[in-house]
C-alpha cells in the first residue's frame, strides 16, 4: 500500500519542519562546536561523576572537571604553538645555511658530474626561507585569529557543560518521539555510539598519549633538541592510522647518520621499531573491548574532517563516520538481517 503523504503533512507537522530548518539555518555556523561539545561532554561526565560523588554539586563537578580535561589540552595546543615558532626561527638562522654549503660539499665528492655548489645552495636556502615564512606568518595569523573565536569557544564551553549535565534528559526526549516499534534499534544506535566513542578515545587517544610520553622520554634521553615537542608530534601522528611514529624516528635516524653519529643512529632505530611494536599490541586490546572500526573509515575521518570543520575536525571527523558506519551495521542486522 502507498503512503499517502498529505495525511502525515499536517498544520501541526508543517510548522515543526519550519522551524527545525530556520533553527538549524542559526545553528549551522556553530553547528561544529556544538558537535565537538557533545563529543567531549562524554569524556568529561565520567570525571565529573567521581567529582560529584565527593562534592555533591553537579554543577562545580562539571566546571572542576572540564577545567582537569579541557585546560591541558588548551596548553598543549599552545605549546605546540610556540614550539614550531621557535623552531622556525632557529631554521631562519644563518648557521643553517652554512650547514647546506657543507652538506652539499660532501655530497659533491660522490657525484660523477660537477654542480655550482654556490648557485644550488642559494636556492635551497631562498626556498627554505620562503617555506619557514610562509609557515610562521600562517601560524602568526592563526593566533592572531584566536581572538576572534571567543563565541566559539563559549559556544564550545556551554555545549560541554549542559551535554554532561543534561545529556540523559535530551536523549530521552529525542527518544520521546521515536515509535515504539523502533525504540529498541533507537537504544541499540545509542549504545553502538557509546562504544564507538570509547573505541576512538580510549583504543586511539589513548594509545596516542601512551605513545607520545615513551617518545617524549625515549628522545630526550638520547640527546634531541626539543625532546618533548618530538614526543608530542609522535602522540599526534599515532592518531592517524597511515602514520604513526615512523616518520620522526626515521628522521631522526637520517639526520644522525648525515652528521656521522652511527651509534645513536642505530639507537633510535630501534627505539622507533619498539614505539611501533608497542602500538601494534595497545591499540588491538584496548579498541577490541568496545567497536571494531575499520582503519580506513578513521583515516578518511582523520584526512578529510579538518577540510570541513577545521581544526576540530582532527576529532569531529573520525567520530561522525564511525558513529554513521555503526547506526547503518546496526539497521542492517536489525532490518535487513531480521535482528541476526
Amino acid at each position: 500500500m502507498g503512503i499517502d503523504i498529505k495525511e502525515h503533512l499536517t498544520p501541526p507537522v508543517l510548522l515543526i519542519i519550519f522551524l527545525v530548518v530556520i533553527s538549524l539555518m542559526i545553528v549551522f555556523p556553530v553547528l561544529n562546536m556544538i558537535v565537538l561539545g557533545a563529543i567531549l561532554a562524554y569524556g568529561v561526565k565520567p570525571v565529573a561523576n567521581k567529582i560529584q560523588s565527593k562534592l555533591k554539586f553537579s554543577s562545580i563537578s562539571i566546571l572542576l572537571a572540564m577545567v582537569v580535561i579541557l585546560i591541558p589540552l588548551i596548553l598543549l595546543i599552545a605549546y605546540i604553538v610556540m614550539e614550531i615558532m621557535t623552531i622556525l626561527s632557529g631554521t631562519l638562522s644563518s648557521s643553517m645555511y652554512v650547514d647546506i654549503n657543507s652538506l652539499l660539499s660532501s655530497l659533491s665528492t660522490y657525484l660523477p658530474w660537477n654542480f655550482d655548489i654556490n648557485s644550488i645552495s642559494a636556492s635551497i636556502t631562498s626556498s627554505l626561507q620562503d617555506i619557514g615564512k610562509y609557515v610562521l606568518d600562517y601560524l602568526v595569523k592563526f593566533v592572531s585569529s584566536m581572538m576572534n573565536v571567543t563565541l566559539d569557544l563559549f559556544i564550545l564551553v556551554c555545549s560541554v557543560f549542559y551535554f554532561v549535565r543534561d545529556g540523559s534528559d535530551f536523549l530521552q526526549f529525542i527518544r520521546s518521539f521515536v515509535p515504539d516499534d523502533s525504540k529498541d534499534f533507537f537504544d541499540k544506535t545509542v549504545q553502538s555510539v557509546k562504544d564507538v566513542l570509547r573505541s576512538i578515545f580510549y583504543g586511539h587517544f589513548l594509545t596516542s598519549v601512551i605513545i607520545g610520553i615513551f617518545g617524549a622520554i625515549g628522545y630526550s634521553l638520547l640527546g634531541y633538541p626539543f625532546g618533548i615537542f618530538l614526543g608530542v608530534i609522535t602522540g599526534i601522528l599515532q592518531l592517524i592510522p597511515v602514520f604513526g611514529p615512523w616518520p620522526i624516528y626515521w628522521a631522526l635516524f637520517i639526520m644522525d647518520i648525515m652528521a656521522g653519529n652511527y651509534p645513536r643512529a642505530i639507537v633510535v632505530l630501534l627505539f622507533g621499531f619498539f614505539l611501533s611494536t608497542v602500538d601494534m599490541y595497545i591499540r588491538p586490546a584496548v579498541s577490541s573491548h568496545y567497536a571494531d572500526i575499520h582503519p580506513l573509515i578513521l583515516l578518511v575521518g582523520f584526512l578529510s574532517g579538518p577540510l570541513v570543520y577545521g581544526i576540530v575536525g582532527f576529532i569531529v571527523g573520525p567520530l561522525i563516520l564511525g558513529i554513521t558506519y555503526t547506526v547503518l551495521d546496526n539497521y542492517r542486522k536489525e532490518y535487513l538481517l531480521g535482528g541476526e
